[in-house]
């Protein structure tokens, strides 16, 4: 975390950081975005945000800066990407709705179908708009399983047997039809360059006919390329290998590596208790209704100034949400010196996949959103109460 943002943060004289809070810090996120940039660069690609891993539509100005575009799996986050990206969304949704799908058509510029099935029943729809509107023509594109994914969690991976998500090969036929001009995958979770080299070679053993008739391959997301120790020459190499064989354009998405390692969760301790023998710090955040992906993955977050896990000898403590749910809760973490309520628990890398995930489960508010600042300030951007919460109910 940014030095100047720790000191602000224990300086108890000032208040205007509200907790819990996500903050942004700008310097990391546009560190992110230039070695992106210049991975798109360096490999004749286009690299593009996901909304599902960092929709902080605040910071899309930064984003604008850097990428072209965006992807988006619903028609809210079309919206989103037309309105703050200022461009035409790459859009894949699981299943297209009837009352819907036009709207989805007209925002967009590339339309990925997940099944055949739902290529036949809106192909047509899209051939009638790309004939009445020739200088707003959608490419669309079919999601394809290659039946390889290195994620070890289920619930992660889209190649466990009866996944819905992309069309195996024997349900697509040898030839691409008029009006599908690209193939998508997404298999990858946080993998580096070399997974997805093992990827392209079970897709290209499955697809290969059917690559080489393709104008676009969108790659997905997972490409963790800005976490630290990625070999980013080597997936360079890969990509450009891969664009040159079967003349396409690539497309990749990541979700998590534009927002890695960019931000913080500030919470603070309301009580501290002991149950049964174990030492028990209760946050004004939750696990389950702001960082849900600690309780899905499962993982264990990283918390500023702590031990990951227990020391012997050092105060340790089991680490409670607000809500009444019995599982809202991780273990354990010792400290330097005991909690005490009013004390600030930081979460490292809490804003990718984190923030757009956040519920208002048993009423709790969600957390204010801020930005530090390359010139070291805090912006408030954000805060919620009872609307937001009422807003989701009736």
């Amino acid at each position: 975390m940014n030095t100047s943002l720790q000191q602000h943060l224990d300086d108890t004289r000032q208040p205007t950081i509200p907790s819990p809070c996500f903050i942004l810090e700008e310097a990391k996120l546009r560190r992110n975005l230039e070695l992106i940039d210049s991975v798109q660069k360096a490999a004749g690609v286009t690299i593009i945000l996901a909304l599902k891993g960092f929709s902080m539509y605040s910071a899309f100005p930064i984003v604008r800066e850097y990428l072209s575009g965006a992807t988006a799996s619903s028609l809210n986050e079309v919206k989103l990407v037309n309105e703050y990206m200022d461009v035409k969304a790459h859009t894949y949704i699981p299943a297209y709705q009837d009352h819907d799908f036009d709207e989805v058509l007209t925002r967009s510029s590339h339309l990925t179908f997940n099944s055949w099935s739902q290529w036949e029943r809106f192909g047509p729809r899209v051939a009638q708009y790309n004939q009445q509107n020739p200088d707003a023509r959608v490419s669309c594109g079919i999601r394809v399983n290659p039946q390889y994914s290195e994620v070890a969690t289920d619930m992660y991976n889209p190649c466990v047997p009866g996944s819905r998500l992309g069309a195996t090969r024997d349900q697509l036929p040898d030839e691409l039809p008029d009006g599908l001009e690209g193939i998508h995958f997404h298999t990858l979770c946080e993998n580096d360059s070399f997974t997805l080299e093992r990827t392209l070679d079970a897709l290209e053993s499955r697809f290969g006919t059917l690559l080489h008739q393709a104008k676009w391959v969108n790659l997905g997301g997972g490409h963790l390329m800005t976490r630290e120790g990625y070999d980013t020459n080597h997936l360079i190499g890969l990509l450009s290998t891969f664009r040159q064989k079967y003349n396409v354009d690539v497309i990749m998405e990541p979700g998590s590596a534009i927002a890695w390692q960019t931000g913080v969760l500030v919470s603070t301790v309301l009580d501290v208790m002991n149950s049964q023998g174990i030492d028990v710090a209760v946050l004004d955040t939750s696990f389950a209704a702001h960082m849900p992906d600690t309780l899905e993955m499962p993982y264990k977050p990283r918390i500023l100034n702590s031990y990951h896990e227990p020391v012997a000898g050092k105060p340790t403590y089991r680490l409670g949400g607000m809500t009444c749910l019995a599982g809202d809760f991780m273990g354990d973490y010792s400290f330097d010196k005991p909690l005490a309520v009013g004390d600030k628990i930081v979460f490292d890398d809490m804003i990718h996949y984190t923030m757009v995930k956040t519920t208002t489960f048993n009423g709790v508010n969600l957390p204010s959103i801020g930005v530090w600042t390359t010139d070291n300030q805090f912006n408030l951007i954000r805060s919620y109460g009872y609307e937001s919460f009422k807003d989701r109910l009736s």
